[in-house]
């Protein structure tokens, strides 16, 4: 059987088993999302579920005490440390440290290269934070959409591992042709990213609006209405830091049509976007000190 190709249906079963191997969310990740989405929660309930992880206290206090923050003195205080950075920072960290546990490891990325994929995912995670306040969109949903730009890519991950070979000449065909990367997947695999990452976000119980936006960023008019304006915000933050080369995920060539249809639904010129490059190259500056700890783990 060696060198027989799969076919479509042998290569979706192979990425469910790969999908169904990895490992849950840790109790600990868990509970933090489950109390974070409590619309009453207060820092003393994340401080009491955290508290019980020693590893997860650890990060929330070494990001608290990093360079970024400059603070005068150390923090040694959890609960302290989580009123300071606030519940959607430590919750992003939480669910951060537990993805990058299962899927941020060199071995992962056999033909996509590992930190210029997390930059390209950073800088999508920044951006559309920065169009959703651009947006006006109230404060304490704006962490969702970081989280959503950041994780978008997550299905090209086992895709690349799973179907070595296959996943290159996709990336060649992409190159070839000048066009989007989740059509040559299609075409080659029987299948896109997109998805591979809704069955990652299925596994881990991610939030609906995450969900989709794994799955509908290529095409977020496709995407339910209730989540549609924040896959728009994670489609056109992908295509801006795909012009503006903030690392790569292999998608070379955003298509101009895409990027007028984007600005019309998320309702943002050209020169607005532009205006964000100071904003979203400080952030990102955070942002990799965020990810950086949450790989110590």
């Amino acid at each position: 059987m060696a060198g027989v190709p799969l076919t479509n249906e042998q290569r979706f079963k192979k990425i469910q088993n790969y999908i169904d191997r990895m490992p849950s969310l840790s109790t600990t990740v868990t509970k933090v999302l489950e109390v974070c989405n409590q619309p009453n929660t207060s820092p003393n309930d994340l401080n009491r579920v955290i508290s019980l992880d020693p590893v997860l206290t650890g990060q929330v206090l070494k990001l608290i005490n990093s360079a970024y923050y400059s603070l005068p003195n150390q923090i040694t205080s959890l609960a302290r440390a989580i009123i300071m950075l606030g519940l959607n920072t430590v919750k992003n960290l939480a669910l951060s440290t537990a993805i990058l546990g299962s899927l941020g490891k060199e071995d992962s990325f056999q033909c996509l290269p590992m930190d210029t994929f997390w930059a390209h995912s950073i800088c999508t995670g920044v951006v559309a934070k920065a169009l959703a306040a651009r947006k006006k969109i109230a404060v304490s949903m704006r962490e969702e959409y970081f989280v959503a730009g950041l994780l978008h890519d997550l299905g090209k991950i086992p895709l690349n591992n799973c179907f070595m070979e296959e996943y290159r000449q996709s990336l060649a065909l992409a190159d070839l042709e000048e066009g989007p990367l989740y059509r040559s997947e299609e075409m080659i695999l029987g299948f896109d990213h997109g998805m591979a990452g809704k069955k990652i976000a299925e596994k881990w119980q991610f939030s609906p609006a995450i969900t989709e936006s794994l799955c509908f960023h290529h095409n977020p008019a496709e995407a339910p209405e209730e989540h549609r304006d924040l896959i728009a915000i994670v489609a056109l933050a992908n295509i801006y830091a795909n012009i503006y080369d903030f690392g790569s995920a292999g998608d070379k060539f955003p298509s101009p049509v895409d990027v007028s249809t984007l600005q019309e639904m998320v309702g943002v010129s050209w020169d607005e976007l532009v205006s964000l490059n100071e904003t979203v190259t400080a952030e990102i500056e955070k942002a990799q000190v965020f990810l950086k700890v949450s790989r110590e783990a």
